[in-house]
């Protein structure tokens, strides 16, 4: 094995989604994650602190990128156009990887450990949002509600897109959950 490899992370992360495929998250070792990659233990944890890490890497970016997308957002939208811009600055963030998010959502769907860890995931980012929201001059429950229904857009969307017979991409998916939304408050 080679002192250094090009793309090391990126390679330990395919060859992580490959095991959890074939064997399961539970089963497959950090061991057999480096082997697979063609590097050793010491190299997988120079990049991730545990094999969850392979797949929620990235968590504290992802959160950001929202409310980063929020603070853009112009003083004079609405609660509801700001939170419109920030989920489609995320949603076009997710451009080129679909393949991957489709293996990664399968492996979470299969273990409930991973289901709840993505659940905190997304929470953190409604709690986020609702206090950028807030920082904004929105009031609550205003904020919150917000917040909350941002994250049930995006993750109905997202799993739209990540399913196997859709083409869309994710921005558009978005744009289409939040007019069903609208449809939905503006229903008598």
């Amino acid at each position: 094995m080679s002192r250094w490899e090009p793309d090391a992370r990126g390679r330990l992360a395919q060859a992580a989604l490959e095991l959890f495929a074939e064997r399961g998250f539970d089963r497959t070792t950090v061991e057999d994650i480096a082997n697979r990659a063609g590097l050793t233990k010491r190299t997988f944890f120079r990049h991730f602190a545990d094999k969850r890490e392979v797949l929620f890497a990235g968590q504290d970016e992802f959160r950001a990128g929202f409310v980063s997308a929020l603070a853009d957002a112009p003083t004079s939208a609405t609660p509801t156009d700001a939170i419109a811009i920030s989920l489609a600055a995320v949603g076009a963030s997710f451009e080129g990887r679909r393949e991957f998010a489709r293996e990664r959502r399968q492996v979470i769907a299969a273990n409930p450990e991973l289901q709840e860890r993505e659940l905190v995931k997304l929470a953190s980012v409604a709690a986020a949002l609702a206090d950028a929201l807030r920082g904004r001059g929105v009031e609550e429950p205003e904020a919150s509600l917000t917040a909350e229904t941002a994250m049930a857009v995006f993750r109905i969307a997202f799993e739209r897109w990540v399913a196997d017979d859709e083409q869309r991409d994710l921005p558009e998916l978005i744009a289409e959950s939040l007019g069903a939304l609208s449809r939905l408050a503006s229903t008598p």
